[in-house]
């Protein structure tokens, strides 16, 4: 194995493969610019999933985000079968010199080994190592209570390249089309620039939500002090019912999108917000990314490893001394009760504080 620097100079592009969530992609963009403030002439791509695409779209330091189709494996093997061999037609077209495999998944030693790459990073797997792995030259190592960031950034430490803390923000372009969208949004409805806060209590893994009831409560109590709330949530069925039961508890006038807006244009939203206030989620890690100071709740989820990155925030807890186990509920059961049990008056006080503050 390969233990030494790479000279970028011989590196005219590389192929970053992040087959995750949108969480997990959008805290890897640093990754990407630091690449090319250290390397200008390298032409960098992205591999990851259709709908964790618009993280990276209109990233200044990607030159192409190309997209893996979840529904592939639904479709009949011969349709699938169209769909990788065009897949791997026109990245083996790229001729990368250079792959960073950020996930463990299968996909990337393989990919490193048929397109023919010179040089490949991973993360070193404590476990077993998956099939493929010794296809990579160089390994990093998975250290323990350190950001997903800094994770991340470890694959270019690997091989000499060192960022410092300006670079190491994350990057996302809402783009112009979302902005003008949102602009009509927020005038429709009477929202001023930094004239609300945003709440954003739902997620896809219910075992990081808050409870409805208590969300209410807090929503009650902030519109009580003179907050403007706008509810967000993805376009997707349970989230969508979660805020509907939000806003059939509260009686408080709040503006509830949920469901409305798309990646980007929640993106642009969140910039024009003076406050976030949610649970551990894909629109947290949005919030820290385009600057909008953050109160999070967090429970079974380390704030060590997924925590706002490099904005004004508050992280609110439970002492519960199992978290974070990073269990998906109380023992498996979707229910996480170092967050049901979290006050209303412990998560009212920050935002009152960092509001104060910001």
């Amino acid at each position: 194995m390969l233990r030494d620097a790479i000279d970028l100079a011989q590196i005219k592009r590389v192929l970053v493969v992040i087959l995750r969530h949108h969480g997990d992609v959008l805290l890897a963009s640093p990754m990407f610019q630091v690449l090319k403030n250290h390397a200008p002439h390298v032409e960098i791509d992205a591999l990851v999933y259709a709908e964790t695409a618009p993280m990276l779209t209109l990233h200044p330091a990607i030159e192409n985000v190309i997209c893996i189709d979840r529904g592939w494996k639904l479709q009949q093997p011969w349709i699938r079968l169209r769909h990788e061999k065009r897949l791997f037609s026109m990245l083996r077209s790229r001729r990368y010199d250079l792959m960073v495999h950020l996930s463990n998944n299968p996909r990337g030693p393989w990919l490193k080994r048929l397109l023919g790459i010179r040089y490949g990073i991973a993360p070193r797997i404590n476990s077993k190592s998956p099939t493929g792995w010794n296809s990579f030259t160089h390994l990093f190592p998975l250290a323990k209570r350190r950001h997903t960031v800094e994770l991340n950034l470890d694959a270019l430490r690997r091989i000499g390249i060192s960022p410092i803390p300006e670079e190491r923000r994350l990057v996302l372009a809402p783009g112009e089309a979302a902005v003008k969208s949102v602009r009509i949004i927020m005038r429709d409805r009477g929202l001023t620039p930094k004239g609300f806060v945003q709440f954003h209590g739902v997620s896809r893994w219910m075992f990081k939500a808050w409870p409805s009831d208590k969300v209410a409560a807090l929503l009650n109590q902030l519109v009580k002090d003179g907050y403007v709330v706008v509810l967000t949530g993805a376009p997707d069925e349970q989230e969508i019912a979660t805020v509907r039961q939000i806003m059939q508890l509260t009686n408080a006038r709040v503006i509830d999108l949920a469901g409305r807006l798309n990646l980007k244009e929640l993106a642009a939203l969140t910039a024009q917000a003076s406050l976030f206030v949610g649970v551990d989620s894909a629109p947290m890690h949005i919030a820290a990314a385009v600057g909008t100071p953050i109160v999070a709740m967090f429970g079974p989820s380390s704030e060590i490893t997924w925590g706002p990155w490099m904005v004004e925030h508050r992280v609110v807890t439970t002492a519960h001394a199992c978290r974070p186990c990073g269990q998906d509920g109380c023992g498996g059961g979707k229910l996480s009760e170092c967050l049901t049990t979290l006050p209303v008056e412990r998560v009212l006080a920050a935002v009152r504080e960092i509001s104060q503050r910001t």
